[in-house]
């Protein structure tokens, strides 16, 4: 189960703090990644972050996003700074999707609506 929250309306240039609660897998042993999706849009991937805490982001997120995990607490954080109005959309948590342990199941996702 994955259970996202910490969304919400904010204005440019605002930030915003994503959780990702995660339960039922072997949280330290799977690669985890935040994706969004925008209205009429696909649900692309937007930063991930290896067992041993590599990350990686996407072009339009660099150096504005930061992705963190706490194995301890089966939990993985999206810091999101300078937001801008192309980042609304609903963010979700998984399984990167190169990993064994991804499962096509989502939670409900957190929205995130900037304003300009």
């Amino acid at each position: 189960q994955l259970v996202e929250s910490g969304g919400g309306l904010v204005q440019a240039g605002g930030s915003l703090r994503l959780s990702c609660a995660a339960s039922g897998i072997v949280f330290s042993r799977v690669t985890m990644a935040w994706y969004r999706q925008a209205p009429g849009e696909q649900r692309d991937l937007v930063s991930n972050i290896s067992t041993r805490g590599v990350t990686k982001y996407v072009d339009a997120v660099k150096g504005r996003f930061t992705i963190s995990r706490d194995n301890a607490k089966n939990t993985v954080y999206l810091q999101i700074n300078s937001l801008k109005p192309e980042d609304t959309a609903v963010y979700f948590c998984n399984a990167d999707r190169r990993s064994m342990y991804f499962r096509d199941v989502w939670g409900q996702g957190t929205q995130v609506t900037v304003s300009s």
